[in-house]
């Protein structure tokens, strides 16, 4: 048994306790924590949902998630710690006898009132939970209450405020944790690291040295059972608003006073301030869309976007999005961000490069030199590390220079060991660290951000597939480099 008395103790309810979310990534995070020892006995996890589920079905589906897990020795010991509470989301009367639940769980384990309350399941459901919560008692604890959500966090600006409103009437703000897996990912966090933490980078991390900055995150799969949801979301709205915004916020921002979550959160803040807002005139000259056609992927046929189930034959949303973003303040005026996210693309990647400008009267260049631009690439998945793209000399002699990479991969091993997004990230509220989670004032931003381009997209009902499947996107895109003389760099 794990006794240290430092772990974090608390009842971890998930509201969508039958749903894939939890069976796919919830449990075994919470279990991979667990098996890590950053979990002791002082816990437990009450499921929540409308199946007529007992203690004994949910445990058994528990067990099914992690049994893939390398950890299956406490198995038996780690699923006793979860129960079942069959709900109806707005009965008082269920939230009553929830709050009954908890109190005796934490009773039994010794659990000193700490509650973090996990909403995966649809958001229309977040205002209504979290109203209950507190009308009913059950977030008013002498110990913590936190509430995680899932996105999406509404779809458009006046709803998410919307939606802010009702949860800020139960919830103050430190204590909700808006949930972006991606800031969630080893390789993400290790941004502000390979910044702040290196004088060979930050002193160059301006618009003196830097011509651009190239953010990728490509999907060989299509939208599989999705496709209602994508449907109303898209591309922009499902990768765009949270997790490319968030990527683009942490390579953009300056360095914070200190490293804790308040500053941290502050220069992000900052930096999507800085974001160059767009007109709905002005959208078809920055960003650009796509809808995957028919193709092939790994030598497998695979069908259009249009031919998915549950795809309207004329749909027009979009599954790839492309755009160049700027920045307008004093680090990075006149340096493009670029992004790009899509499905059915080549590979599965997600990449960071950034572009390092040419040193003036570059004596290397012609003369049989193959040069290239110096590049600092983090990936992000699947692969984790950084690349650096330097010049060097032949070894055959003479005053040629060619392209070589200096070059960290982590190791199988290595991998193995990595805590995956949402073990990370619960683990994070479980401590009160909401760093690595969206404030709200980000949130809005993103969102006020993206709503002019959804808007126009909206208007001009013209998209078709425009990309064959296994490509990586439409030619547009590569236009959008081209007209200010650079490329996608596909490393």
């Amino acid at each position: 048994m794990n006794t240290e008395t430092n772990y974090p103790k608390a009842v971890i309810v998930i509201f969508g306790a039958t749903g894939d979310l939890a069976k796919r990534k919830l449990y075994p995070s919470i279990h991979r924590l667990y098996h890590s020892g950053k979990l002791g006995d002082q816990f437990a996890v009450v499921g929540v949902g409308r199946r007529p589920w007992s203690h004994e079905d949910l445990r058994a589906v528990v067990k099914e998630s992690v049994s893939s897990d390398d950890a299956e020795a406490k198995a038996e010991e780690f699923i006793s710690h979860f129960y079942y509470h069959d709900f109806d989301v707005s009965s008082p009367a269920s939230y009553q006898a929830l709050n009954t639940l908890l109190s005796g769980l934490e009773d039994t384990y010794s659990i000193p009132n700490n509650r973090m309350f996990y909403l995966a399941m649809a958001p229309e459901f977040f205002g209504t939970i979290a109203k209950f919560l507190k009308s009913e008692g059950v977030s008013e604890t002498t110990g913590w209450s936190r509430l995680v959500i899932e996105k999406p966090f509404g779809h458009d600006l006046p709803s998410a405020k919307t939606l802010n409103e009702e949860i800020r009437d139960a919830f103050t703000e430190d204590q909700i944790y808006r949930i972006d897996h991606y800031l969630g990912k080893q390789m993400v966090q290790n941004i502000e690291v390979i910044r702040f933490a290196n004088a060979i980078f930050e002193p160059l991390w301006t618009n003196r040295y830097i011509s651009n900055i190239q953010i990728t995150s490509s999907e060989s799969l299509g939208v599989e059972d999705r496709a209602r949801y994508y449907e109303s979301s898209g591309a922009l709205r499902d990768m765009v608003q949270n997790h490319m915004l968030q990527m683009v916020a942490l390579l953009a921002m300056e360095p914070p006073i200190k490293l804790n979550t308040e500053e941290i959160r502050s220069e992000k803040r900052k930096a999507l301030r800085a974001l160059r807002p767009f007109s709905k005139d002005e959208v078809d000259q920055f960003f650009v869309r796509g809808q995957y056609d028919a193709g092939t992927i790994d030598g497998n046929m695979v069908p259009s976007y249009l031919e998915e189930h549950n795809v309207d034959p004329n749909s027009n949303t979009e599954t790839f999005v492309a755009g160049k973003l700027l920045i307008d303040n004093f680090r990075w005026a006149g340096v493009p961000f670029y992004i790009r996210t899509g499905k059915r693309l080549e590979k599965k990647s997600t990449q960071i490069v950034v572009q390092f400008k040419d040193i003036p009267m570059n004596l290397y260049y012609g003369n049989g030199n193959s040069m290239h631009p110096n590049l600092l690439v983090i990936h992000i998945q699947p692969d984790e590390g950084i690349t650096l793209h330097l010049n060097a000399r032949k070894l055959d002699g003479g005053t040629y220079a060619k392209p070589i990479k200096l070059d960290y991969q982590t190791n199988y091993n290595d991998i193995m060991n990595t805590p995956e997004a949402y073990e990370k990230l619960i683990h994070d509220c479980l401590l009160g660290d909401a760093t690595n989670f969206a404030h709200w004032d980000e949130v809005a931003l993103s969102w006020n951000f993206v709503d002019p381009i959804s808007e126009k997209w909206a208007e001009t009902k013209t998209l078709k597939p425009n990309y064959p499947a296994g490509s990586m996107g439409p030619k547009e895109a590569d236009q959008l480099l081209e007209k200010d003389g650079y490329h996608w760099w596909n490393i």
